[in-house]
């Protein structure tokens, strides 16, 4: 791995982590694509996108090289608490694998702990973990909610994501306003009365 580092006006030190060979690769048949396009990559404009796209792609698909588990199992506690634990209107950002354009909205997850608690902020990391890679959203679902239940063991899970997709926005059926809800459950959240529960408190604003 390497890096491109500099400093702004104002002092500030970005450094971004790639693996130069696979930007080279992907790099080079960008410059293709452009050419094939009928564009001139030579010209000042797009002298960089193959470069840039290629840091792009590396960055939006980093999850390949996360391990989810491994995430929650770095803040895992034992505690008594059994009762419902939410985090809601998470971002998700991610990449629809048929076309390769972007999906985001927001992701509520829950779990009820069975003596043993995460810290909150790894349920958002194993969000990300999942979400930056080529999904497709059911399966994006389905993934953290068995993430979760396999490594935390709790009498429960619960994920709820609704994003909007580019690829029905921007072309095919051009619909600007939908919305797609996916649903993932396990454990006490199989019945009624309990999904019931989770379900009204990620649509209250309590706060």
């Amino acid at each position: 791995m390497s890096h491109d580092e500099f400093d702004d006006k104002d002092g500030y030190k970005k450094i971004d982590r790639f693996n130069l060979k696979l930007i080279d690769n992907i790099a080079s048949n960008y410059k293709n694509i452009l050419t094939d396009m009928g564009e001139n990559p030579a010209r000042e404009g797009l002298l960089k996108t193959p470069e840039r796209v290629a840091k792009a792609l590396q960055y939006l698909t980093h999850g390949y090289d996360l391990d989810p588990k491994a995430i929650l199992r770095s803040a895992m506690f034992k505690d008594e608490y059994k009762q419902m634990v939410i985090v809601k209107d998470i971002e998700v950002y991610s990449m629809c694998e048929h076309h390769m354009l972007p999906f985001f909205g927001k992701a509520h997850i829950a779990y009820i702990p069975n003596g043993c608690i995460v810290g909150l902020s790894k349920i958002p990391r194993v969000v990300d973990a999942f979400a930056r890679r080529l999904q497709v959203q059911e399966r994006l679902t389905t993934e953290i909610r068995d993430c979760i239940q396999e490594t935390l063991n709790p009498i429960g899970v619960a994920v709820v994501i609704e994003c909007s997709h580019l690829c029905m926005q921007m072309r095919g059926i051009q619909k600007q306003n939908s919305v797609t809800t996916t649903s993932a459950f396990t454990g006490e959240f199989l019945k009624d009365t309990t999904r019931k529960e989770f379900i009204s408190l990620i649509g209250s604003k309590l706060h």
